[in-house]
């Protein structure tokens, strides 16, 4: 199974995102999406399971959770917008973390591409994709295909959106 992850589209759809996320299987948003035309084009691509940012106003909220839990390919997976990282987590997310004991955890928001295991929590696989709009201080543009297979993240590929070649931002 193939999963394409995102964050932080802030109501953009960069054109590399179809090539990037040809051949997935699922598509995670961890959050500031900013317009639901975004997770309307990313569904012509692919399912898609999304959680709500702080961006994201009252049609978003209504539609979508502030986190989410799935089991694919026998992993727990634990999906929240605002989550920290490693050593410096979100309040409240840390005991979350020690108590739920997911074995991907994906959060988004600070725009800085991270990918880790976590060996304090059993080795669980850390994934922030970065940013995959325009706003914020972030120069390159991201997104990660994740391979799972046989109960284990197997890949974590990352994807400068901006160096697709048939890309060209508006």
């Amino acid at each position: 199974m193939i999963l394409g992850i995102l964050s932080d589209t802030h109501g953009f759809f960069h054109p590399a995102l179809p090539e990037a996320f040809a051949g997935v299987d699922l598509i995670l948003h961890a959050g500031d999406v900013g317009t639901p035309e975004v997770l309307e084009r990313l569904e012509a691509l692919a399912p898609v399971h999304a959680v709500y940012g702080n961006i994201d106003g009252p049609e978003l909220r209504r539609r979508l959770p502030a986190e989410l839990w799935l089991t694919l390919d026998g992993l727990r997976i634990w999906m929240t917008h605002i989550g920290g990282r490693p050593g410096r987590w979100a309040p409240g997310i840390a005991a979350r973390l020690r108590q739920e004991r997911p074995d991907v955890f994906i959060c988004g928001h600070s725009h800085i591409l991270r990918i880790e295991r976590v060996p304090s929590l059993d080795g669980m696989l850390y994934l922030n994709p970065g940013a995959a709009g325009r706003e914020g201080f972030h120069r390159v543009k991201t997104c990660v295909r994740l391979h799972l297979a046989d109960g284990r993240a197997r890949q974590a590929e990352v994807v400068h959106l901006d160096e697709i070649p048939e890309a060209s931002a508006p």
